[in-house]
């Protein structure tokens, strides 16, 4: 029988099959040893091949085989580096909730959620959530990231998921696709899905007034069939993201505006640091670039974690 993953917890899995009927599948440890290196081996969105098997009043699916996958999203863990996580497979949008400071979201963590978006091609948009709580001040600062997106290509619409507003906007985008939406835990995700999508009443949980931090309100990642013709991946939120499977002289092509200059510096394996004639180097001096992506691919390069900071905005010191 073939279906789709819809939820993965690492040792079972459910599995809605071609026919609509919903399975609860085990997995043939061979998977675990054909290189597959990730801590998941089948995730939420995978396609798959397996049989039922009946024991008693009790049946079971034994998933046999994995799908090519058109693409997945992959993070490593930032404290076990050698451990990787596919977050979900055989995505068509990717959505990244950012929020500016209930939790706040760090360019450095965005930038490595596009560069991974990127890598895999799948399309990426930032959702600016909880628009309605900023005052003035981190309403323009909302704007300034806006922007500075926006003017390499990626598509930002500032939403609100407890008033509604542009809910529709995403709605529009999500129609007849495979969504995931991810971010840090408390930016809003599953109260986003619930406006969504009213009936799924997924579980949401308020912000830690201490730490101004959100608690796991998602474990797994889980794919819901949504009423108006769209599939969503909803998924746990995660604290750190680690890019991986990408090489060094590759990385510059996933940071689409610096993929757009480099056949203007000298040297064709140009790593943009401190090479002569860097069309790269060149465009941070004179303002055409900014300096919080080129801080981000440095940090990316040289294998260091994200740097969660206040300076993330300014000028290279």
């Amino acid at each position: 029988m073939k279906g789709i993953v819809y939820k993965s917890t690492g040792s079972w899995y459910t599995v809605k099959a071609t026919d609509g009927t919903i399975y609860e599948c085990k997995i043939k440890g061979k998977f675990r040893i054909e290189g597959i290196k990730s801590t998941n081996p089948v995730a939420a969105g995978d396609h798959v091949v397996f049989e039922v098997e009946t024991n008693g009043d009790q049946t079971i699916g034994v998933i046999n085989k994995i799908a090519t996958r058109d693409n997945y999203i992959i993070r490593k863990s930032v404290n076990l580096s050698k451990q990787t996580h596919i977050i979900a497979a055989n995505v068509d949008i990717a959505f990244l909730l950012v929020t500016l400071n209930n939790p706040p979201t760090f360019t450095p963590f965005i930038d490595r959620f596009l560069v991974t978006a990127e890598a895999y091609h799948i399309k990426a948009v930032l959702l600016f959530n909880k628009i309605d709580t900023y005052n003035e001040e981190e309403t323009l600062e909302i704007k300034y990231l806006a922007a500075l997106y926006r003017s390499i290509g990626y598509e930002c619409v500032g939403i609100s998921a407890t008033t509604g507003k542009n809910i529709d906007t995403v709605k529009d985008m999500m129609k007849g696709k495979v969504s995931m939406f991810s971010g840090h835990s408390g930016v809003g995700k599953s109260t986003l899905v619930n406006a969504l999508e009213p009936n799924l009443n997924l579980k949401t949980t308020k912000i830690s007034t201490q730490h101004m931090q959100g608690q796991h309100t998602t474990t797994f990642a889980e794919m819901y069939d949504l009423s108006f013709g769209a599939q969503i991946i909803d998924t746990p939120g995660i604290k750190g993201f680690g890019v991986v499977e990408v090489e060094k002289e590759e990385l510059g092509n996933y940071f689409p505006e610096f993929f757009e200059l480099k056949q203007y510096c000298k040297f064709n394996n140009c790593l943009h640091k401190e090479e002569p004639k860097c069309a790269i180097k060149e465009g941070l001096e004179n303002d055409s670039l900014s300096w919080s992506r080129y801080k981000s691919y440095l940090q990316i390069l040289e294998g260091e974690q994200e740097h969660f900071r206040k300076d993330i905005y300014n000028k290279k010191e």
